[in-house]
């Protein structure tokens, strides 16, 4: 031991040195590293989490590594009775202004990033009596989860923190000599008490992935929280990878599911209980399921079958299984092969009524055992189970690529107030009821939309056209076919309600509902021609509502 408190250069190192006095500079092409395999002589531990760390603090001892180590984790380390050095030895200085300052002097940054095996570099570790350090145990101060805890400000800014990101990153880019853990899951790779150099790379590469999700949570909080900008001057997204997916969109494209960091539960939160794994549209269509099936999370048993990210029926009823019924009989052919969601825990009748029919997957808050048993014997079905639907009003930001750029925007999460009445009828009661129902189904379906209801079920959906007038008669011709296969006597866009998810350009578009059947229009207006729609409503003796918001969808 120094007299000023570090910690002489190991012998061997200065030895190697000496012998290699005339060896090419750092960065000269011709030195070669390196070792593969290294042994671990000391390791520096500070950690935030403490899962683990005495089972590997013992580890290392056990095959000889010295342990240094800081605060509480020196603390914890010493209770279960293992010797550690505190840092505050290594450095010659003590843990100051609240232990802001501890790791941040040349006696660790030194240690971690010299280059053994460069002349300059060992001469210099020898001269200060600097030792170095193999192994960094890191895991950092609880930022987002502090946040996520409502903390104020002064608290948040506390759990910033700086030594320890500076020491993974130093140890992470000398990664031809030292290992660096940030996760308590890698432990097994270092307890040991060796490292080889493919562990250590993916060690350093994990390590900067982590510092730099870290310093991404903290910019994101600056901006958008401390300085309540909606759109930051630079805008950090941070996912974790989660399953890597068989394919994309098609056979050809690569795919991978990533998670968002944050509260919010999805369809990426959500249990699998059975069933293959999910693919690339299998995701894609459930969030779309989930996403129009919590605007209904407060209201009577829902169902909702979505197709290629459509819904293809949607329904309330006295149960789930006569709204699944009613859902159904919207469109029974896009509904093979669809996605079902429910707002109720799922039960045995409703299960029963589904596997009547290939489904693809089942999205539900939770399912009883009866009706799990049912789905186990269609192994191809899978059932998600998500607890509590997410809150359609919540805010955040809805991110979109295209070539040279993203497209970032709030998420369309506006409802229409009251209602404008600009038709000389008034809607019944029953109507009004219909034209939100439509309304809000029609703000999940891509544009051009037009969505019939009748008695909180979809009659006809029309979707995706690229003139408003198709997509009405498309949605006017399902409801046919439905009633055709049904064997009902009249479509259900007779007395229908008709949404539109923009305003009609023209007057053609609401005549082909009143061809259709609809009583009741709702449509955001908005349009030049808004005075020629209203007049053909009149002569029509349609009631037609406006939002004053639009819910395009592409």
């Amino acid at each position: 031991m120094a007299r000023d408190g570090g910690i002489r250069a190991q012998p061997a190192l200065c030895s190697r040195a000496a012998t290699n006095a005339k060896a090419p500079p750092h960065g000269d092409p011709r030195r070669k590293t390196l070792m593969t395999s290294i042994p671990i002589k000391r390791a520096l531990l500070s950690v935030s989490d403490k899962t683990g760390i005495v089972d590997l603090g013992k580890a290392l001892a056990a095959n000889g590594v010295e342990l240094v180590s800081t605060g509480g984790t020196a603390t914890a380390l010493r209770a279960a009775g293992l010797e550690v050095r505190d840092v505050s030895e290594l450095t010659g200085f003590p843990e100051m202004m609240d232990g802001r300052v501890k790791t941040l002097h040349p006696m660790v940054h030194g240690g971690l990033l010299a280059v053994r095996d460069d002349a300059g570099h060992a001469a210099s570790m020898a001269e200060h009596q600097i030792g170095a350090i193999d192994l960094v145990i890191v895991n950092l101060y609880p930022f987002e989860a502090t946040v996520a805890k409502g903390a104020d400000r002064e608290t948040v800014i506390e759990n910033i923190d700086i030594g320890g990101p500076s020491m993974v990153r130093s140890a992470a880019k000398n990664h031809a000599y030292v290992a660096i853990v940030t996760d308590p899951a890698d432990y097994a790779l270092v307890s040991g008490g060796t490292t080889t150099l493919d562990d250590r790379k993916k060690l350093a590469a994990k390590a900067f992935a982590t510092t730099a999700a870290y310093d991404s949570a903290i910019a994101t909080w600056f901006g958008t929280v401390d300085q309540a900008e909606e759109f930051p001057a630079t805008l950090p997204i941070t996912l974790k990878r989660g399953d890597s997916l068989r394919y994309g969109e098609n056979p050809h494209q690569s795919a991978a599911f990533y998670t968002a960091t944050g509260s919010v539960r999805g369809i990426g939160q959500a249990r699998q209980l059975q069933g293959k794994a999910l693919s690339y549209n299998n995701l894609n269509d459930a969030d779309a399921a989930l996403e129009l099936i919590a605007e209904f999370r407060d209201a009577e048993p829902s169902v909702v079958i979505v197709k290629h990210a459509n819904p293809c029926g949607v329904a309330t009823g006295a149960t789930l299984a006569e709204a699944y019924a009613a859902a159904f009989a919207c469109d029974t052919v896009s509904a093979f092969g669809g996605i079902i969601a429910v707002n109720r825990t799922l039960d045995a009748e409703t299960a029963r009524a589904i596997t009547g029919i290939f489904t693809e997957v089942v999205v539900a808050p939770d399912a009883d055992e009866e009706a799990i048993a049912l789905f186990a014997a269609k192994k191809n079905l899978r059932l998600l189970l998500t607890g509590d639907l997410p809150d359609p009003a919540r805010a955040g930001l809805t991110a979109k690529s295209i070539a040279g750029g993203w497209l970032v925007q709030g998420r369309d999460n506006g409802t229409p107030g009251e209602l404008k009445v600009v038709t000389k009828r008034q809607p019944t009661p029953q109507e009004l009821l219909d034209c939100r129902f439509a309304w809000t189904v029609a703000k999940h379906t891509k544009s051009n939309a037009i969505v019939y209801a009748k008695d909180g079920s979809t009659a006809g959906i029309g979707a995706g056209q690229m003139n408003r007038l198709e997509s009405a008669r498309i949605a006017a011709w399902k409801a046919k076919d439905a009633a055709e296969k049904a064997g009902w006597s009249t479509p259900r866009t007779i007395g229908s309600a008709v949404a539109s998810d923009a305003f009609f350009p023209f007057a053609d578009g609401l005549l082909a509902a009143v061809e259709a059947g609809a009583t009741a229009v709702i449509q955001p207006g908005g349009s030049i021609r808004d005075a020629d729609v209203i007049a053909a409503a009149d002569e029509a003796g349609l009631a037609m509502v406006f939002t004053g918001m639009r819910h395009f969808r592409h």
